[in-house]
């Protein structure tokens, strides 16, 4: 039998840049073609590629390249990625030169990288980069860094030469190779995590190479010989062929058919075929064909061998058990009590009550059924009285120490319950393992009662394994850590997509700069405020308007989903001091008013904060007034009547005058003694608005009645 993993072949981007290239070749255009490397890891595909004229250059053959460029010319940058210099290189003599373009094949997870070095590594920070420092991918990455950045291979090196390196204190970013092995990163991690409470590590394996690199495992499980196909000089091929030689012992690393020949394939042997992510499917069925040729081949010849004898298949029917051994077998019956099980030899098999599972008061029938499958050790074997005495408690308790080595190593989370409190922390059960809490990693903050989480249902992660001494440690804040950033994700792209200029949003002031303030919006989204959206009216620092932590309704006004950006809006129409006066007042009414500013033509008073209205100076008293201040003082608080409103230009007359009972007529001084820039006033009624205003009022303060 052969079998194919599931994910073999071109991964997307590979499929992309190769199409890429088979396109400027079938367009058949005039003009050279240059890949900046080899456009994938594949030495079939790089000579067929060079067979139809496209060239894999180096990059300092660039320039030359470029300087020369006469005629069409089009440079291919590969999927693993080039390092910055070079695309920037490239686009720059695009623009000078109309001859030359540029088709960036980078592959999309490979972007996704330079992506995040760029936006989150700065001086202060210092990357670790998981992968092979002279492949071109990683190469690419580290040129987009900022600050320092560190390469590593595998968990050994990441503590031995690049950790002692760095400082407590340090600000560390983590990133792998799309195509590094899984399990590796996975303890890297988990060790990184153990020192750097705060380091950003994100998760860049290619997902495609992940479940390639489970399927490649998987089945390299169940097969007698495994065939890995791809260059040699391909990462993610070599990756596949650690992790398959690691379960089958018979893994063949080729790249062509031609290769498969030289494999010796057993009779009734099964053959399983992984393939790295540059491999065409041409290869992959010319090796599926020759291995299914090889397999028929050794079924013919075996066919004449002699076939087992009755009496040897009747004996293997009744074969004996040992202490210690595992069976499978079929339940044939269920009681209360134990589990009669049919294991096909002379004895039958019984499990007590006790030995089927820890968990207390459990019923059978609720776990088991007649004909069900189950499997146990055989902990004594009686060919006397024709029993062997079970216990599938202990199976699984075996087994289950294997699935927390494998949580360990692949940093899955398993279910777990606490079940006691100790120095230093709490203990867990996982699986029926018991495991180690430091009070770091529970749930309780610090001086907390451990007691308080006893019988608690958590995800944990275990973050050490002494399999030496069977003892483990577990995690259960970064779990919770895990699922609250998957939270804070959804609910940040929840936000982006909802938001919308005008929407409203009750935020929290978080940070006051000279120029606005920051609001905490949704998601922990924040936008900005700017001074001017703060108040109508002028303000020096946002200070005067909110302080940290002020709970503020807020509108959007405009936003930028790629930059992150929020421009906010706090003041509305409806807090507007002009709109809040003209919904109130209105000519006729009387309202106290608080004088704020005294001028030769009048006194300026404040109606309600924001808006100012004039009292003229001949409205000040039914009596003739030399100065303002002979009758109000900056501060004074008096009852006036609103005689005027100039919506237009929004100024406010005042008048106490109007409120005052009527005098004799005052007599008003001659022309001549008035000020030269002044024009005539002439009384009015009380009830009626003030004369016009001379010319020598200021602009200014006309503008402050607004």
């Amino acid at each position: 039998m052969t079998e194919i993993a599931e994910y073999s072949g071109f991964c997307p981007g590979v499929n992309s840049a190769v199409s890429a290239v088979k396109k400027l070749i079938a367009e058949g255009r005039s003009g050279k073609i240059y890949t900046l490397g080899d456009i994938i890891h594949n030495p079939t595909v790089v000579s067929e590629f060079e067979a139809a004229g496209v060239r894999s250059v180096e990059p300092d053959e660039l320039e030359a390249l470029c300087d020369s460029a006469s005629d069409t010319t089009t440079f291919v940058i590969r999927t693993h990625g080039v390092e910055k210099e070079y695309t920037e290189y490239l686009k720059r003599r695009a623009k000078e030169n109309p001859n030359i373009s540029v088709l960036d094949c980078t592959c999309r997870f490979v972007a996704k990288i330079h992506d995040i070095v760029e936006k989150n590594t700065a001086e202060e920070t210092t990357t670790l980069i998981f992968g092979d420092e002279n492949h071109p991918e990683v190469r690419g990455i580290k040129s987009r860094v900022f600050g320092k950045a560190y390469c590593f291979s595998d968990e050994k090196q990441l503590k031995e030469e690049i950790v002692p390196l760095l400082s407590p204190s340090e600000h560390v970013i983590m990133v792998s190779q799309t195509t590094q092995n899984l399990t590796e990163w996975k303890k890297c991690q988990n060790f990184i995590e153990s020192l750097y409470t705060n380091a950003k590590i994100f998760d860049t394996i290619c997902s495609v190479t992940e479940k390639r690199q489970k399927q490649t495992l998987q089945l390299a499980k169940r097969v007698d010989v495994m065939v890995v196909i791809g260059g040699k000089n391909s990462s993610n091929t070599n990756k596949l062929y650690s992790i398959a030689g690691s379960v089958c012992p018979r893994t063949y690393l080729v790249e062509n058919g031609d290769e498969c020949r030289k494999i010796k394939i057993g009779k009734n042997s099964k053959v399983g075929i992984a393939a790295g992510a540059s491999t065409p499917d041409s290869i992959i069925e010319e090796v599926k064909t020759i291995m299914s040729e090889e397999l028929k081949e050794s079924v013919s010849s075996g066919q004449n061998e002699a076939e087992e004898s009755f009496e040897k298949l009747l004996d293997e029917t009744f074969k004996t058990l040992n202490t210690g051994d595992v069976v499978t077998g079929t339940i044939t019956q269920i009681s209360n009590t134990e589990i009669k099980v049919d294991l096909g030899t002379k004895v039958t098999g019984i499990l007590s009550y006790d030995d089927v599972s820890d968990e207390p008061g459990v019923n059978l029938n609720d776990l088991f059924k007649v004909g069900d499958q189950i499997t146990a050790y055989a902990v004594r074997v009686s060919d006397v009285d024709g029993v062997a005495t079970l216990s599938k408690r202990k199976y699984d308790a075996k087994n289950n120490w294997q699935q927390i080595v494998d949580a360990y190593n692949s940093g899955e989370y398993l279910e777990g319950k606490f079940v006691e409190a100790v120095r230093g922390g709490a203990i867990c059960t996982i699986k029926g393992i018991r495991a180690f809490v430091p009070a770091s990693h529970t749930t309780v903050e610090e001086d907390g009662d451990m007691n308080s989480i006893i019988g608690k249902k958590m995800q944990f992660k275990i973050i050490d394994v002494d399999t030496g001494r069977r003892r483990v440690k577990a995690s259960a804040r970064i779990p919770l850590r895990a699922a609250a950033r998957a939270e804070r994700k959804a609910a940040e792209a929840k936000f982006w997509e909802e938001i919308e200029e005008g929407k409203e949003y009750e935020g929290i002031v978080r940070s006051i700069q000279n120029y606005g303030a920051f609001v905490e919006l949704e998601a922990g989204v924040d936008g900005m405020v700017h001074t001017t959206e703060l108040s109508w009216k002028h303000i020096a620092n946002p200070s005067e308007v909110v302080s940290v932590g002020d709970k503020i309704k807020v509108f959007v006004k405009s936003f930028d989903k790629e930059k992150k950006r929020i421009s906010l809006g706090y003041k509305t129409e409806e807090t507007n001091p002009w709109t809040m006066f003209t919904n109130v007042y209105q000519v006729g009414d009387v309202v106290n008013v608080k004088i704020v500013s005294i001028l030769p033509f009048g006194a300026f008073a404040e109606i309600i904060p924001g808006t100012d209205g004039l009292i003229h100076i001949s409205q000040l008293s039914n009596k003739r007034v030399a100065k303002p201040d002979d009758v109000v003082k900056v501060g004074d608080t008096v009852d006036v009547k609103i005689t005027d409103i100039d919506f237009d230009k929004k100024k406010i007359s005042l008048s106490i005058r109007a409120l005052m009972p009527e005098e004799e007529p005052v007599e008003e001084p001659a022309a001549e003694e008035e000020p030269a820039d002044e024009a005539p006033v002439e009384e009015a009624p009380a009830e009626e608005a003030p004369a016009e205003e001379s010319p020598a009022e200021e602009p200014a303060k006309e503008e402050a009645a607004e």
